[in-house]
């Protein structure tokens, strides 16, 4: 239940304020113009700048610090304070040169200025000491300037506290303190994840953005003694003219500024977590990413969404038609590569019927985009031959919530996993496919005692900050799951008041789970039985549960299985319909969910509305004009095997490479080249966009206007930044193209009547505006036609007829390909935190591609004694279905003949779907791809190590509570503001 409010006198003005919340917040909620230099809401209260001193009852306390209670007289304008914080503030600018009007950082939003105008400070009585440091220029994204660090500690805090990574600090014993990177290491050489955090919060232009660095300003290009000339000649000048009129000018030069920066707020295009923020650009030059408001992420970032843009520049970008002449593609018109489509896709749909072609949608384009994508299909052409990447690893996981609870998605928000109890992630390398999430589970983690369990087949970072690591074996995640349940059963300890009002079918799940002993899992899963006793225990005992999985579990031939296991347990255990609990399944691309809420499936209509329920249809067709199919279509493993068995004929795929990223590749291209049409529509000439005949240029997020949908059911709008590059276009305008050169008469103009016709058909999003999508408000579905929307799934009950969820009992399917003595090794495949899936638009980051050049497999440190194995080494892999030749790295993140191979790679005959094969989850036909076993064959290559020493992993982390202010207080030339020594801060 919410606390009640109580009120604080305020300068003689009683405010309103919610007990123990820092005295700053209701200050500035309230107006009051207060300098607080290394205070960050996000960060909380840091203690080093002294700069937001007020009197509290007569005392002087810092604002950033100081609860507020009942009682409490408020004054901030007192002789004693304004001098006290003006004497703070003059020891900060002992740290800086202010030269504003000619450095990149004077854009209006620089802490340390803005506070030297509030304060109205025209001289300075602490003399400017520079630290005997160079700048650090090693890392490949961002730079350090000692000499203007003020050492507020806002870096050191946001990546100790917040991102969690531990490799900031500063030496507060030095005679001249400064940022360290893993205690004195060179940054790009550190264990620094290049998230950005650091470099967003730094309140000055201490850190910068490489890519700001000589572009922002009017004068920041200067040469270098013209540059120092500049300085030297605002130094000069202080002391006969003040701050006052330098600072106008560097103001004035700030305005002028506005006329050529843009400011955009968009959506990252990277992984489910959903960040959002502001690009800034002038012309289509990136100066930065600026995260502040993102309600998934605040100020957090990560290397990709940060720094990982190149590739919307990149040279190689599609900027015009191409149509296939022979062996070679041609430049051609829009009305001609249209013209062409409809032609050819009319002919065989006349002589084979719609269910000759297909059509998939793209996972990184926005909800519009795909609901574009399956109209056309469906109303246009006639099928319901469409689908989205969600089958390579989301699908699974839907299946599983379906059974269960009736909504395919997180069950809650990412805030509720910061406030459970307890998290479990399992198959899930959290830290590096969603890391801004992670950052949230190792803050709870590391700061509440949030207790984290993880199983995976990896020592990945979560493992190995987990309480408990536990190491299955392959494929047996279903079994574990399924002993503890019993266990949790047998032993009483199930809620049973939650089972009793919300669950249905305790009796036959309870006897489904008769196999499951804990001596049975241990014998199937090498976990031991006390272990798992201890799982069941902490999942009882824990104020709330939340289960997070991915591709370890859903890209499995049990993949449906295993997600209901997960669910099932959750029910038994009562940890839905309340905050801090609940099922994640982490979404991987950045519109997974959204490409499905908005029915880019062959069963399924928007809002997962069956296609063969007649009322369904009759409601669409009312709408759209036009008869739909009834009989369910092909799914995307599907249309690979009716291309080979001659019954599908074409094909119209957009902005996902399934050359690549199919499993069993070799066969997808083979049936690629079957195909009699083809139609690939994408921002880069793809390994897929080779076998087509027709490659349409689209355009990237920063290109267009749309919404995305995150993991966690949340809707966002995003802007375009840039002008389409050449003749591309967005891709809800190509699929109009193409649907109105099949005849259709589409007359949408912007993406907004796309969403407003979305939420006149689907339920999920019936209340859904791009008005209450303003900016960075969003909304999580179901949105009420109201505009209500449901943070919080099934707090009234589950959407069955009679409102109670549903225990399902599953059954453990084995994996298919155990190792053999031909194919003796495990071969277990996943992400990066550096690089996104297949690496089309990573590996055009310079930066990005300097920390992980390319491909490479991981192997034990005993299978390469073994094997006589070191780094570098090439071998070659083969499997049932293909071979790659890759180099080793030798880690101890995998262990025993257990590899693991990134499936990002620039080199399409080294992608690890070259090895994987066509079998599926029996239910979604989600491709098993982690269920390959392989043989290795040692090359005599040899190169250099895959992995640059300049990658973090290299690194040695420094953690330690955040930045330590109390070691900054102990120094001999430390005294607080006023003459008062505080003992442990202001309490």
């Amino acid at each position: 239940m919410p606390t009640p409010p109580i009120h604080v006198l305020v300068n003689g003005t009683a405010q309103a304020a919610s007990p123990g919340e820092p005295l700053i917040g209701v200050l500035n909620r309230h107006g009051l113009e207060l300098p607080q230099v290394c205070y960050h809401p996000q960060l909380g209260p840091l203690q080093t700048c002294d700069t937001c001193l007020v009197e509290v009852n007569g005392e002087l306390v810092r604002a950033c610090a100081t609860p507020v209670t009942v009682g409490q007289t408020v004054r901030t304008e007192t002789g004693a304070a304004r001098t006290a914080r003006k004497e703070a503030f003059d020891r900060l600018l002992g740290n800086h040169l202010l030269y504003c009007t000619v450095c990149d950082n004077n854009n209006g939003n620089c802490t340390l200025h803005n506070a030297t105008a509030l304060l109205r400070v025209e001289h300075q009585d602490t003399p400017y000491h520079p630290k005997p440091y160079p700048k650090d220029e090693s890392h490949p994204f961002y730079r350090y300037d000692p000499d203007q660090c003020i050492l507020c500690g806002r870096c050191v805090e946001a990546c100790q506290n917040l991102q969690v990574n531990e490799t900031l600090s500063i030496n507060w014993e030095d005679p001249h303190p400064r940022v360290l990177w893993d205690g004195g290491a060179p940054a790009g050489e550190s264990s620094c994840v290049s998230c950005g955090h650091c470099v967003t919060v730094c309140p000055c232009n201490a850190l910068m953005e490489k890519s700001m660095l000589g572009e922002a300003g009017l004068m920041t290009d200067l040469p270098l003694p013209v540059f120092q000339s500049a300085v030297s000649l605002v130094k000069a000048a202080e002391p006969s003219v003040g701050y006052g009129p330098i600072l106008r000018l560097s103001d004035a030069e700030a305005a002028i500024r506005e006329e050529s920066i843009r400011r955009t707020k968009t959506v990252c295009t990277y992984c489910g977590v959903g960040c959002s923020f502001e690009v800034w650009t002038k012309e289509r030059h990136l100066l930065k990413v600026e995260p502040a408001h993102g309600p998934a992420n605040g100020v957090s970032t990560c290397v990709k969404g940060k720094f990982g843009w190149d590739y919307v520049n990149s040279g190689e970008r599609l900027t015009t038609p191409l149509i296939r002449e022979g062996e070679r593609f041609r430049p051609a018109s829009w009305e001609e590569a249209l013209s062409l489509i409809a032609r050819r896709l009319g002919k065989i749909r006349r002589k084979h019927g719609p269910d000759a072609l297909s059509f998939i949608a793209s996972s990184k384009c926005t909800n519009e985009e795909a609901w574009l994508m399956q109209k056309l299909a469906r109303a246009v052409v006639g099928t319901n031959n469409v689908d989205n990447c969600s089958r390579y690893c989301q699908s699974p996981a839907t299946m599983g919530l379906w059974r269960t609870v009736g909504y395919g998605g997180d069950s809650g928000s990412i805030r509720d996993l910061e406030q459970a109890g307890l998290v479990i992630g399992i198959g899930t390398n959290t830290a590096e496919s969603h890391p801004v999430l992670a950052t949230r589970v190792k803050r709870a983690h590391k700061l509440r005692g949030q207790r984290l369990i993880v199983a995976d087949l990896r020592e990945h970072e979560m493992a190995r900050r987990a309480d408990l690591f536990l190491r299955p074996n392959p494929g047996t995640d279903f079994v574990w799951l399924s002993a503890v349940a019993r266990f949790i059963l047998d032993e009483e300890l199930e809620d049973r008041a939650f089972l009793g009002q919300w669950v249905n079918g305790l009796d036959e799940y309870r006897a489904s789970l008769a196999p499951y002993s804990l001596n049975y899992a241990e014998a199937v899963t090498g976990i031991p039985a006390d272990t798992l006793r201890q799982v069941a225990r902490e999942i009882v005992q824990a104020d709330g549960t939340c289960i997070m999985w991915a591709m370890g579990v859903t890209q499995q031939c049990g993949g449906s299985e295993t997600s209901t296991a997960i669910s099932n347990l959750l029910l038994i255990t009562g940890n839905y319909m309340r905050p801090g609990a609940g099922s994640y399944p982490l979404r991987g691309h950045n519109n997974v969910q959204g490409a499905s809420d908005m029915g880019a499936m062959p069963g399924f209509v928007g809002g997962y509305q069956p296609v063969d329920d007649p009322a369904v249809r009759a409601k669409f067709a009312s709408r759209w004009g036009a008869e739909l199919p009834a009989n369910r279509g092909l799914d995307n493993h599907e249309m690979v095997d009716a291309i080979y068995a001659g019954t599908l004929k074409a094909m119209y795929l957009k902005g996902e490479d399934m050359g690549i990223v199919d499993s069993n590749a070799n066969h997808v291209d083979g049936a690629f080249e079957q195909l009699e049409f083809f139609v690939v529509q994408d921002v880069f000439f793809t390994r897929t966009a080779q076998f087509a005949d027709v490659v349409l240029p689209a355009s990237p997020s920063l290109e267009k206007d749309g919404t995305f949908t995150n993991t966690e059911r949340r809707i966002q709008r995003l802007y375009r930044a840039l002008e389409p590059l050449g003749e591309s276009r967005p891709d809800w305008q190509i699929i109009q193209g193409v649907a109105n050169a099949l005849g259709a008469d589409w007359r949408y103009t912007h993406p907004s009547q796309i969403m407003d016709e979305i939420a006149s058909l689907v339920p999920l999003y019936a209340g859904v505006t791009y008005e209450r999508l303003e900016g960075f408000a969003s909304l999580q579905w179901p949105v009420a036609p109201g505009g209500a929307d449901t943070p919080l799934l099934f707090r009234d009950g589950f959407p069955f007829p009679d409102g109670k969820a549903r225990l399902y009992p599953a059954q453990f399917i084995a994996p298919l390909e155990a190792p053999n003595a031909e194919y003796d090794l495990h071969f277990n495949n996943g992400r990066m935190l550096e690089h996104f899936h297949e690496g089309n638009m990573t590996f055009r980051s310079e930066g990005i591609t300097a920390k992980v050049p390319g491909s490479f497999v991981e192997v034990s440190p005993e299978l390469a004694a073994e094997r006589g194995l070191t780094g570098g080494r090439f071998v070659r892999l083969v499997s049932r279905h293909g071979a790659v030749r890759v180099p080793v790295l030798v880690t101890d993140r995998v262990q025993g003949r257990q590899l693991y191979m990134p499936m990002n790679t620039p080199h399409a005959e080294q992608a690890v779907n070259r090895l994987t094969g066509s079998h599926t989850d029996l239910s979604t036909h989600t491709p098993a791809y982690k269920d390959t076993a392989v043989r290795m064959e040692v090359l005599p290559d040899m190169g250099e190590n895959p992995l640059p020493r300049v990658n973090h992993r290299y690194g040695h982390p420094t953690p330690q509570r955040g930045v330590e202010v109390e070691r900054k207080w102990r120094r001999s030339d430390y005294r607080f503001p006023g003459g008062r020594d505080p003992v442990g801060g202001d309490d």
